[in-house]
């Protein structure tokens, strides 16, 4: 009789999938955008990419092994996507010692210093990024200009650095359209910036696959994409002089990256769908509130890293009503 029952914690109901079928799926919904960075970029963005995930292994090998003395893990596929959104949110002629520097801030203090995978609070790569963004201001912002154009060295501002610094300067959004590629372009990738910011429609398509394998669910996204929409229309609608209308905001920039593949991350996302659409309100708010009134032209990063410190206080307060439970009625007098 004994050998009926197999008393074990929670979990007890399980999908068949692993951290490592997830994370390989993750990295296929990437590969149409990478291979896009490399057409656009050149051997460049191969380079940083290359770079990232090599550094990213081996820092995740060695501190497991020699200063954390467990088994290393590094074919669960995590460290190999944090290597490459890392190197989604660098330019591609950011210098190697500095690619380096970032894999170890994602791995060492990102990821490790919480105790790994499922224990991080916050997007091992955006830790990445930011610590590169205060670090090297100056090399993170630099970006090259299109490779097609056949001038490899020449870099130039991003549509929303040209766009931040013609309003400060009092240009008229009239003006500076004049300047930027249009919303078709930007759709397909003809503009500048980091490696995961030059097509939208590829990193949409990947967010489509993610979607079909249940990797994601739709409420972090869409939530994100709708509350920015819906601010910057609003001002947009307000004073169209001033600012840059929803389509810029939508298709330039790291918003479709961070909404993707950054902000929906298992570990630092919240559990439940309604804490999700708050999760997302808040990152929508604070990225256009970063790009309308803030110094940085981009908001995206620091958003998802504020929200994922709140995601704890979403995961307590906002639970899904448990299986049995009986609403409990008012005692009448």
């Amino acid at each position: 009789m004994s050998n009926l029952l197999t008393i074990s914690p929670s979990p007890h109901i399980h999908s068949g999938d692993s951290a490592r079928k997830i994370m390989f799926r993750v990295v296929y919904a990437l590969i149409p955008a990478l291979l896009w960075s490399v057409f656009v970029f050149g051997p460049d963005a191969l380079r940083v990419t290359l770079i990232a995930v090599v550094a990213c292994l081996a820092f995740e090998y060695v501190i497991q092994k020699y200063l954390m003395k467990i088994k290393p893990v590094i074919t669960d596929g995590s460290a190999l996507v944090t290597g490459i959104l890392l190197a989604f949110n660098m330019p591609a002629n950011l210098p190697w010692w500095i690619i380096v520097i970032g894999a170890l801030a994602s791995i060492g203090i990102g990821k490790l210093s919480f105790g790994g995978l499922g224990s991080n609070i916050f997007n091992p790569a955006l830790v990445g990024r930011a610590f590169l963004l205060i670090s090297f201001p100056v090399q993170m912002t630099s970006w090259p200009v299109n490779n097609r154009s056949g001038i490899d060295a020449v870099t130039s501002a991003t549509p929303l650095g040209i766009i931040k610094e013609g309003i400060a300067n009092g240009t008229p959004v009239s003006e500076i359209l004049k300047s930027l590629p249009s919303t078709v372009e930007m759709l397909f990738g003809e503009n500048g910036g980091s490696l995961g910011e030059i097509s939208a429609i590829l990193l949409i398509l990947g967010g489509l696959y993610m979607l079909f394998t249940k990797v994601i669910t739709w409420h972090i996204p869409v939530s994100i994409i709708v509350t920015v929409g819906i601010v910057a229309s609003a001002f947009w609608l307000v004073n169209p002089e001033v600012y840059i209308s929803p389509a810029y905001h939508l298709l330039t920039g790291g918003l479709m990256l961070g909404a993707i593949f950054m902000a929906t991350d298992m570990v630092t996302s919240p559990m439940n769908p309604k804490a999700q659409m708050i999760y997302g309100v808040g990152i929508g708010l604070i990225t256009i509130s970063i790009r309308l009134f803030g110094a940085y032209p981009e908001g995206i990063s620091f958003a998802i890293l504020i929200m994922n410190a709140v995601v704890p206080l979403l995961n307590r307060y906002i639970k899904p009503k448990r299986f049995g439970e009986i609403k409990k009625q008012p005692i009448k007098a």
